[in-house]
């Protein structure tokens, strides 16, 4: 994790002078135990957004063509995240999922899967709420506005945790999943003060 605080520590002193970032909600995380935390997406620079507004590291979900370049690959493993195949159901991306919160880490995932410009709540995808739940975790949902403009203002706002455990011990369906993803990208998107 050192290799995390470090990455961080430089990334809030260039990201302070680049933009000007003002994050609301910050008692919303919980300072231990296992939590999906799950935002918007869109930019390439949200997971480092993300990453200076929440004090604890974030093993992130990220798309596996990141993981192509060697040198990047070696990088992003040792920030913690984890490759995951968007164009299916992928096995080894949701084991390594439920790791992170079996660790009683922070596992960052965006639902919508790409980055989006505009909300569709059916864009969503299962895996979101399938994890949350198989991994009995809390979920707190970011919504994070920004055209990412140089010197332009960054606003992070990190709502109140969705706690899904009347779900816990219930075998559900894809489409049941795939419902309590919406009711979460929702919740982001609630947090769009606009």
């Amino acid at each position: 994790m050192y290799f995390y605080k470090l990455v961080r520590f430089l990334a809030i002193i260039v990201f302070n002078i680049v933009f000007r970032i003002d994050i609301e909600g910050k008692e919303n995380i919980p300072p231990e135990g296992r939590l999906v935390l799950c935002s918007n997406h869109i930019s390439a620079l949200d997971p480092i957004i993300l990453a200076i507004a929440i004090p604890r590291p974030i093993s992130f979900m990220a798309k596996k063509e990141l993981f192509k370049n060697k040198i990047l690959a070696k990088i992003i493993y040792k920030l913690g995240a984890f490759p995951v195949d968007r164009d299916g159901s992928d096995i080894s991306a949701i084991r390594s999922s439920l790791r992170v919160l079996k660790e009683e880490k922070v596992l960052g995932i965006f639902p919508e899967g790409t980055r989006v410009s505009r909300v569709d709540l059916d864009n969503v995808k299962a895996g979101v709420g399938l994890i949350s739940i198989k991994g009995k975790s809390p979920v707190v949902p970011v919504y994070i506005q920004s055209n990412y403009n140089i010197f332009s203002k960054v606003i992070v706002r990190i709502g109140k945790p969705i706690h899904l455990d009347e779900s816990f011990d219930k075998k559900l369906s894809t489409e049941e999943y795939r419902s309590i993803s919406r009711e979460i990208l929702q919740a982001i998107y609630s947090l769009n003060k606009m």
